[in-house]
């Protein structure tokens, strides 16, 4: 690590155990105190232009509620706007209407978007943003539903960043606001794709639920299906998009959100491990999904969740865990040179009272006995060196797991998002491996 990497980590933790962030915030603007990652995982999922969200990023000057929010909901104003525009020329709805959901005829507004269906459809882990441009070019007889489209899509993810983190009120607001884009979306098209998608919800505890969608191919049955779950503060869309581009490869897909964040009402604790549970559960009393035929796949914090889970429930045949964070990110330094708003983030997600009740409750969730009793084949990526939560995690895993396989990505930060497209090739082969062939034959 470079001195200039330690300076900034030391001042980065000097602002968050004095509380001091927002005040810095007002005058560096919020880059240094962010995951290095922040403006790839957005600019990936929106196909959003790397130097327009950067120029945006450094112009905001605060993490406040109102103020974070407000500043990118603006954005997402201006793309709803643009995304009216184009739905008026074809005769489709208000973006008031597609916010409310009662209002709107998913059915119609599909068929009036699916001329433009692979600027949804083909995007891969990382949104290309010129790609609704050059459809307009080569098909201008659909220009309007390739504008509205294009501009929903960012329009949701500009939501999805005003939510970020979460916890506090118009977050949440922004959160729901996002959800609903990224539904009318996803189950208006589709038909168009080929796929069913339909949103789940499981109840647990006494008040709580699961919120999933489930993506089968049409017209296949007891198909095999992959349990996704992303890290503290992803969302459902964020999930699901990269994966639209495989949705023809035979795999049934289950994405949900990580207990302890966004929606749910119980923090994140070790008993979170039933929920999974009870997914699991719903995905093998499903008639769509062969029972014999799990996997799962886990992101940052949902790659703990999938290597907890091939250790304790023997209906999974395969798992890939890519970003996990365990043992050595959980001990009293991991904390060091993480961001206020990310130490906030996992103390409200775990219900806890400060950072040491925080560190408490992380370490209740060491699994690293855990790791010998894997049975299945488990696929381990990150990226070499991740600033967020400790890489020597992944190679602890790989190396304690009987069948662990590790793929690392030099110069690369947590979850490899650098080399999304990659690994997200390479998981879907390993799971394909393990879940679609049996005898060698599909």
């Amino acid at each position: 690590m470079s001195l200039t990497d330690l300076t900034r980590r030391a001042a980065v933790t000097a602002c968050a155990l004095t509380h001091t962030t927002e005040r810095a915030a007002r005058r560096l603007g919020p880059v240094p105190f962010l995951p290095r990652l922040f403006a790839d995982r957005f600019t990936h999922l929106g196909g959003i232009s790397k130097e327009e969200f950067r120029i945006q990023l450094e112009s905001c000057r605060s993490f406040e509620d109102a103020n974070w929010s407000g500043y990118w909901e603006s954005f997402a104003e201006r793309h709803l706007a643009a995304a009216e525009a184009a739905l008026a020329q074809l005769g489709g709805p208000s973006t008031s209407e597609l916010l409310d959901e009662a209002a709107v005829d998913v059915r119609a507004l599909g068929e009036l978007l699916a001329p433009a269906v692979t600027i949804l459809s083909e995007r891969g882990a990382a949104a290309d943003p010129g790609a609704a441009e050059r459809f307009c070019a080569e098909n201008p007889a659909h220009a309007d539903a390739a504008i509205a489209l294009d501009n929903l899509i960012k329009a949701m993810t500009y939501e999805f960043v005003a939510a970020w983190p979460g916890w506090s009120p118009l977050r949440l607001r922004a959160y729901e606001r996002s959800h609903v884009l990224g539904e009318i979306l996803l189950t208006a098209l589709a038909p168009a794709m080929g796929v069913t998608i339909e949103l789940v919800e499981i109840p647990f505890g006494d008040d709580d639920r699961v919120r999933g969608y489930l993506m089968a191919p049409s017209g296949v049955e007891k198909a095999p299906v992959v349990l996704v779950s992303n890290g503290v503060e992803g969302t459902l869309a964020e999930a699901l998009l990269p994966l639209l581009k495989y949705r023809s490869e035979d795999l049934a897909v289950f994405v949900m959100e990580m207990p302890g964040t966004y929606s749910y009402r119980e923090p994140l604790s070790p008993a979170a491990e039933r929920v999974y549970t009870k997914v699991i559960d719903f995905l093998a009393g499903d008639p769509r999904v062969d029972d014999e035929r799990i996997g799962m796949m886990g992101l940052s914090f949902g790659a703990y969740w999938a290597t907890r889970m091939a250790a304790v429930d023997s209906r999974l045949k395969v798992a890939v865990a890519n970003g996990a964070p365990t043992n050595r990110s959980f001990g009293p330094l991991a904390s060091i040179g993480l961001p206020e708003i990310m130490v906030s983030t996992l103390r409200n997600a775990a219900g806890a009272k400060s950072l040491a009740d925080t560190t408490k409750k992380l370490a209740a969730m060491s699994i690293a006995d855990y790791y010998p009793r894997i049975p299945i084949p488990l696929l381990v990526i990150n990226g070499a060196d991740d600033t967020l939560v400790s890489t020597q995690d992944s190679i602890d895993i790989a190396i304690g797991a009987p069948y662990g396989q590790l793929v690392l990505y030099d110069g690369d930060d947590h979850c490899a998002m650098g080399h999304a497209d990659e690994w997200m090739r390479l998981s879907q082969d390993f799971l394909r491996d393990h879940l679609c062939h049996v005898g060698g034959e599909e």
